[in-house]
């Protein structure tokens, strides 16, 4: 028999999210536990050919009597707009749904969703083999991939039906990463460098709101050329004006987690983190039993990383510090990410 308990703390949650024991005779299953505050977590245990199970845990605290408060957690998947479906890429060859989230590897594992689909054809007709050949620009074309909200909009009212069964009997599964290092990562990539979509979309309107500047550049070159440059206390600053959220959604690299993937109304099967991509896109294969047939392409090597939260953060005042952390609070909390204490306290 598989037993849970020693892996898990007094109140019944689990210490990891991740075990690995040598048990033989346990079968493949996936339950719900739930624990004493109202939350659950979801168990999958898969064994391989050496009969070693893994298990992996996804603490989800979406019952009305959890301690995390969210109005998003009490709706149901049927009342989440197609829109709002965009994130979930589907493929019905391998029967794989992936929720991607911006700046947690989702370039590579649109790659690899591409690869698996083989609806795209490389320049000789065949379909892409390998991950790392198909060209960048097309790896984030919306017209590329098949989603939930394509659905929508090629079955109409019949593609709800059809998104339960698809829920139901696919395997889906999402990677997430500590929610202040990825909006780092996501300043980092969209306004330390030039790029005219998110300077004349964002950075414009943050240099008018927050640095003065009543008449910016008309573009990111010209700024950059002027000496005018976006900070991060300027991108923080943006966050938490609520006239930001009033004028329109965040955009999907700083959209908290749990809005792009909706973890309380789907049942995710596997849930991995930026912090161990290698070992768990291990796993992830394995489940999915494409281990032999799909190289992971490697990550990068200047990837932003927890230890620099300390640098980004030192002219943030530990009031707006607070303030972002109430702002993603459930994303720390769902995704079981460590309270910044260090940062929130000084």
């Amino acid at each position: 028999m598989c037993n849970l308990k020693e892996s898990c703390t007094s109140n019944g949650r689990p210490k990891s999210r991740l075990f690995m024991w040598n048990i033989l005779k346990c079968t493949v299953r996936r339950t719900r536990k739930w624990v004493n505050d109202g939350s659950y977590f979801v168990v999958v245990k898969i064994m391989n050919s050496d009969s070693i199970i893994y298990v992996f845990i996804f603490v989800e605290l979406c019952s009305a009597s959890s301690g995390v408060n969210f109005t998003e957690k009490l709706t149901t998947f049927d009342q989440i707009p197609n829109k709002a479906l965009d994130h979930l890429i589907v493929d019905d060859h391998h029967g794989v749904i992936y929720c991607f989230v911006p700046k947690v590897a989702c370039t590579n594992w649109k790659r690899v969703m591409i690869v698996l689909s083989q609806n795209l054809k490389a320049p000789d007709g065949a379909p892409y083999l390998d991950p790392l050949d198909i060209p960048y620009k097309i790896i984030h074309n919306h017209t590329v991939h098949k989603t939930f909200n394509k659905l929508w909009r090629r079955f109409g009212h019949y593609s709800r039906p059809l998104m339960h069964h698809k829920l139901k009997n696919y395997t889906k599964f999402l990677f997430v990463r500590d929610p202040f290092v990825r909006l780092i990562s996501a300043f980092r990539d969209k306004f330390v460098k030039p790029d005219d979509y998110f300077y004349s979309h964002y950075g414009s309107t943050m240099l008018q709101r927050y640095a003065n500047i009543s008449k910016p550049p008309d573009s990111a070159k010209e700024a950059f050329a002027a000496g005018i440059r976006l900070s991060f206390t300027h991108f923080i600053k943006y966050l938490l004006d609520p006239q930001t959220e009033e004028e329109k959604p965040f955009n999907e690299h700083w959209q908290q987690m749990y809005r792009l993937c909706h973890p309380c109304q789907i049942e995710y099967d596997f849930v991995g983190k930026l912090e161990t991509l290698d070992d768990d896109t291990e796993h992830l294969l394995k489940i999915l039993g494409l281990n032999n047939y799909i190289h992971f392409p490697p990550g990068y090597e200047n990837r932003t990383a927890v230890d620099w939260e300390g640098e980004w953060f030192a002219n943030i005042s530990v009031a707006d510090r607070r303030k972002l952390y109430n702002l993603y609070e459930t994303d720390y909390k769902l995704f079981e990410y460590d309270k910044p204490e260090t940062l929130l306290d000084e």
